[in-house]
């Protein structure tokens, strides 16, 4: 499976990041696929990114899994329609919620066992 992730480059406290299509088991700093741009938060506004959008609709159109940071950095770089709805929740949100509702099931099934 490919995926859409952020390489991290820079040095301490002045990060920089690539955005890379991957194979989902190579590691974060591993090879591959395509470069797709880059991403520099400590940057000015206006100048914090470039996207080879076409390339990035291209990898989205052939089922490749953007991370939750891609997500949100296609949206503020307006790529969102292809990535989804912006009101969607967040996987981790998704994940923190289902964390929330598992412990109560459990102790209602043990209480009901004694």
């Amino acid at each position: 499976m490919v995926v859409l992730r952020l390489k991290r480059y820079g040095r301490i406290h002045s990060p920089f990041y690539r955005l890379a299509a991957a194979d989902k088991r190579s590691p974060n700093d591993g090879r591959v696929i395509e470069q797709l741009g880059w991403f520099s938060p400590t940057a000015p506004e206006g100048q914090q990114w470039k996207l080879k959008a076409d390339r990035v609709t291209h990898w989205l159109s052939v089922g490749a899994q953007p991370s939750e940071t891609v997500v949100s950095l296609l949206r503020r770089a307006e790529i969102a329609n292809t990535v989804g709805p912006k009101g969607t929740p967040s996987l981790a949100a998704v994940r923190q919620k289902a964390r929330r509702n598992a412990p109560k099931k459990v102790k209602a099934a043990e209480t009901a066992k004694k």
